[in-house]
């Protein structure tokens, strides 16, 4: 099987190392990829979100399946344009991925399913806001309706905080605040059917104790130890299951990953949001544990032929990957740094480096061109060991400015 996969980041090269350890696969190419990339796959030169030249590209390789990373492709319409080209793709239409590109279509969506979520208020004007802030209180919680890279989220204590990120956005939604941890649980959809993967957690803000403004994610780690039992299956019969009909009823078969961003509340587990892709970082954790082969499972999905009681394989032990950030992120990230210490990293037993945001300079010298740089990943008999490797790997990273929380997967591996 000939397959393409579309972007440039982490979760790229988590899902490019992934399908080169399948043997079906037999021919593997990234658009744009990365230097990461570049190891496993034939790396082209295209944007992946024009979608004449992703198809001409997956033409001219003869691509069997096409797997689209990030958002911003699939709501530009690329993976209609495959679908129209007669060629298998994982990931929505651009119609059905609004349900991350607009979080009042998501909304309507759940309302519509019976999906349980936050009430929320879109708001059109700031009176509107002024409104919905004083309905539910603090903490205030304000949603870019648009795409945002994981970063249009603003929960915040500080009214004047809630009405600025209000003001600079043309369409908000406010909702209540939902208590308790967050939870990711990524759906592989053909249209009709799903199977999860792992459940994980990732760690949204820059700093340590969840201090610092939001970012795309500085880390993540499974399994989750402590999850309810059962919260897997209530998740696909409450949550994904119902979109996914609802979905379908609408004329939007929706086939690609589902991503629950979830709270479990006080109440019961409650949808945070819903996301059209693999998440960054948590993808870096959950294939790392996936031992049944990836490939089939994503042609399957695309051919609308997953099998709803697919079992799938787990390497046992943990996960955990801790993000390296470029000096300036989330506001400004300096780009053009030089790289160093990648191979001394990868040295560290039961660890490895996903490249996420780098390029090579005229030298072939791995640079930064992006906030989050590198993702650092650690493996091992339980999160303790996991967490230890990326840790001890992570430090060997040389790149000047450079942070990465320290208390990734902390209170896990604590709790054994």
């Amino acid at each position: 099987m000939r397959v393409l996969v579309l972007g440039s980041g982490g979760r790229e090269h988590a899902l490019a190392r992934a399908l080169h350890r399948d043997p079906s696969v037999t021919d593997l190419h990234c658009g744009p990829g990365n230097p990461g990339t570049a190891a496993v796959a034939v790396n082209h030169q295209v944007d992946p979100t024009d979608p004449n030249a992703v198809v001409e590209l997956a033409e001219r390789l003869r691509t069997d399946l096409v797997v689209v990373g990030p958002e911003a492709v699939l709501v530009a319409g690329v993976g209609d344009a495959l679908r129209a080209a007669g060629i298998a793709c994982f990931g929505p239409d651009a119609a059905a991925a609004q349900i991350e590109a607009s979080k009042a279509f998501a909304k309507e969506i759940m309302r519509a399913a019976g999906v349980p979520t936050a009430d929320a208020q879109v708001c059109e004007s700031m009176v509107d806001v002024e409104a919905a802030l004083d309905a539910y209180g603090p903490p205030y919680v304000v949603k870019d309706d648009g795409l945002a890279a994981g970063k249009g989220v603003v929960v915040t204590e500080d009214r004047d905080a809630a009405l600025a990120h209000a003001a600079a956005c043309d369409r908000v939604v406010v909702e209540e605040y939902l208590d308790g941890p967050e939870v990711s649980l990524f759906a592989l959809c053909d249209g009709v059917h799903a199977v999860p993967l792992l459940p994980a957690q990732d760690f949204k803000r820059a700093l340590d104790g969840d201090e610092g403004p939001n970012t795309g994610g500085m880390g993540a780690y499974t399994p989750l130890t402590w999850a309810p039992a059962g919260l897997v299956d209530e998740v696909m019969a409450t949550v994904v299951q119902p979109a996914l009909d609802e979905l379908r009823s609408r004329g939007l078969p929706y086939v690609g990953v589902l991503y629950a961003g979830l709270a479990l509340t006080s109440g019961g587990v409650r949808v945070v949001e819903f996301n059209a892709r693999f998440g960054d970082p948590e993808t870096q954790v959950v294939l790392d544990r996936l031992a049944t082969p990836l490939g089939g499972l994503l042609h399957a999905c695309a051919l609308g032929g997953l099998d709803p009681a697919v079992e799938l394989a787990w390497h046992p032990g943990a996960a955990v990957t801790v993000v390296v950030a470029a000096e300036g992120y989330p506001a400004a990230p300096v780009k053009g740094d030089p790289v160093a210490g990648i191979p001394e990293a990868e040295a560290v037993g039961g660890a490895y480096v996903l490249h996420a945001g780098t390029s090579l300079d005229g030298d072939g010298v791995p640079v930064t061109s992006g906030g989050r740089v590198l993702s650092v990943v650690g493996t091992g008999p339980d999160v303790a060991a996991a967490r230890a490797a990326a840790y001890a790997a992570a430090g060997r990273i040389r790149l000047r400015g450079a942070h990465f929380r320290t208390d990734i997967a902390a209170k896990a591996a604590a709790a054994g």
